[in-house]
């Protein structure tokens, strides 16, 4: 289950309006045969994305890898797959789902595949998409709920969120020493990541002065993305139309003063430094931050005392991305 945590926190923020999810899928010989997550929406789920590797491990038939439509992946194992996943356990951080959408049920799946041993992190909480954990029951699935429960459960937190109210995240990128000003910090795939997650987020909130002083795009471009509604937190209303995130086109932009603009929003990120920071903590969901190797600028997180619970930590290029909880009573 680590193995599936792990996977999935990788596409943490970029399957918006689903959620992150991991699955792996174990041998009946305890041989690893795949560990997947899913991706972005509309595309298959973590577990047929991980039984499609399994079948191909399993068989070397190379048309299972030529299939994308999960669909035709649910199809193709359903009619092939002769037996050959007896024995095999699968781990998934979130209850298979029992709703046929836009893509078929993957509890269904399972089932039909005689998988007897499925192990579960986080239940389902989506009336539409719950109850997979039962059709695999009735169809004589050993299942075992609650394998790192916590731990899931902090994995599928931004979607019980979105779902109910609203997540807000806050993104920030950093050197060794703390700063975060003088010219780019992060590498090109810590920037490709972030551009990811400006794609499906609903709006972007960002300082005045960084509008200002950056003339940012705020945009998805390195990914070929759409670009987020702006917020704009500011006393002044007055900027320089010139500004690029002004030209884009098909976006709206608000300068506000307060951050009421939130509540009418699903998925938002905000970026900043130890400014917005300060002015935006208590209303942050996940905190994430990009680490550089490197030394430099002027503009350090300073005069602040928190402490957070580190959720995820993985290395992407050179660069350390840490998905964080602030601890709000800590002292």
């Amino acid at each position: 289950m680590n193995l599936a945590l792990e996977e999935a926190w990788r596409y943490q923020g970029l399957t918006y309006p689903n959620p992150a999810v991991g699955c792996v899928v174990v041998g009946s010989n305890f041989e690893l045969l795949a560990i997947e997550a899913h991706h972005q929406a509309g595309k298959p789920h973590a577990e047929v994305m991980a039984l499609q590797s399994a079948y191909f491990k399993l068989t070397q038939d190379k048309n299972i890898l030529k299939l994308q439509k999960s669909s035709d992946i649910h199809e193709y194992l359903i009619l092939n797959h002769n037996n050959r996943f007896e024995g095999v356990s699968l781990y998934s951080t979130l209850e298979p789902c029992s709703h046929i959408g836009k893509t078929p049920s993957c509890a269904t799946l399972i089932s039909k595949l005689n998988i007897k041993k499925v192990f579960v992190g986080s239940l389902d909480t989506n009336k539409i998409a719950s109850n997979g954990n039962e059709i695999l029951s009735l169809n004589g699935v050993d299942i075992k709920s609650g394998v790192l429960k916590d731990e899931c459960d902090k994995l599928l937190y931004p979607f019980q969120k979105f779902n109910s109210d609203r997540f807000v995240f806050f993104k920030w990128a950093q050197r060794l020493n703390g700063s975060s000003d003088d010219g780019i910090v992060s590498s090109t795939n810590s920037r490709i990541n972030v551009h990811q997650m400006r794609d499906v987020c609903d709006l972007l909130v960002v300082g005045g002065n960084t509008v200002r002083v950056d003339r940012p795009t705020l945009d998805a471009r390195l990914v070929g993305g759409k670009a987020p509604d702006i917020l704009i937190y500011s006393r002044e209303k007055e900027f320089d139309k010139t500004i690029p995130l002004f030209k884009v086109e098909g976006r709206k932009v608000f300068i506000e003063n307060n951050l009421n603009r939130l509540e009418s929003y699903k998925n938002i990120m905000i970026e900043g430094g130890l400014n917005m920071f300060k002015l935006t903590k208590d209303v942050v969901d996940y905190h994430l931050c990009y680490v550089a190797p490197t030394f430099g600028g002027s503009n350090y997180f300073q005069n602040v005392k928190e402490r957070f619970e580190i959720l995820n930590l993985k290395k992407v290029d050179k660069d350390i991305i840490i998905w964080m909880k602030r601890e709000e009573n800590a002292k």
